[in-house]
């Protein structure tokens, strides 16, 4: 494997609500700082650290967490090419590979140049209300367009590349990215797909008489819903959900950069990881 550049400048953060991240991001940086690296660390919500990752302050990222922790890190850093090393504290972590006794050999691995930069398809999402768009998110999972806090199914209509889909009457309806396919789209039903694909990928929420399959889109398509119910929201990978009323439209397609993450050996990380996740399903014990 070819060297990657050797990190000079890196930053350890942590979500603030894990307090066993805060002990694990001092022992991270004492590593780094050791080694002669300025290792500054911070909460990913501070927002004088998120203005030094804006300004190029930084070439790596270390986040410390879980799942969460790591969109949070890609909503921050993707804009701005900043390559994201994660290591995992929480629960799950599909999209971490670095477990939490294995951060030293990884640092190790890094500072030697021994990794490879994953890239990660971003979805660009907008809400447009009678013609006028209302805003931009991105999301590294999903934009889910569903019922919110009322009991009736919500009605759909889904174009591709301008083209009518279908209509769905259901729960919601999910627009993820390959990255999401472990995440929302995956507990719905939907497909697992590769992180290196850069297809749409669509899962119907408890569908109701009406197509329940989940659909996956040409590399390069864009997707558009529109609500014709009176009352529907819009969350953007679990953020604060967006209220819709009927005809609004929201419109789904691949952002214009990538979220970089560090990985380290061979690409069939992937499916290890996966593997390992799936068998600790109590139901398969």
């Amino acid at each position: 494997m070819d060297k990657s550049p050797i990190p000079k400048r890196p930053v350890v953060t942590v979500h603030p609500k894990m307090p066993a991240a805060l002990n694990a991001a001092e022992d991270v940086a004492t590593f780094l700082r050791e080694r002669g690296l300025p290792a500054p660390t911070g909460s990913l919500y501070d927002e004088d650290l998120r203005r030094r990752v804006k300004e190029g302050e930084f070439d790596i990222l270390v986040a410390i967490g879980g799942d969460g922790t790591m969109l949070r890190a890609g909503h921050l850093c993707a804009p701005y090419h900043l390559p994201i090393l994660g290591i995992n504290l929480g629960r799950v972590g599909f999209l971490i590979q670095v477990q939490r006794d294995e951060w030293p050999e990884a640092l190790e691995a890094l500072l030697r140049g021994e990794y490879w930069i994953e890239k990660r398809l971003m979805l660009r999402t907008e809400h447009y209300r009678a013609g006028e768009r209302q805003g931009t998110w991105y999301a590294l999972n999903e934009a889910v367009i569903g019922r919110g806090q009322y009991m009736r199914p919500v009605r759909l209509s889904a174009s591709v590349d301008g083209h009518l889909l279908t209509t769905y009457i259901a729960d919601g309806l999910i627009a993820a990215t390959p990255t999401g396919s472990t995440a929302y789209a995956l507990a719905a039903g939907g497909p697992i797909l590769p992180p290196e694909l850069r297809n749409i990928l669509l899962v119907p929420i408890a569908p109701h008489l009406s197509v329940d399959r989940a659909v996956v889109l040409a590399e390069g398509a864009s997707v558009s819903i529109t609500v014709h119910t009176e009352n529907a929201i819009l969350s953007v990978d679990g953020q604060s959900p967006i209220g819709l009323t009927e005809g609004d439209r929201v419109e789904v397609r691949a952002g214009e950069y990538p979220a970089l993450f560090v990985r380290f050996g061979d690409q069939g990380y992937f499916y290890r990881n996966l593997t390992a996740h799936m068998n600790q399903n109590p139901s398969l014990t």
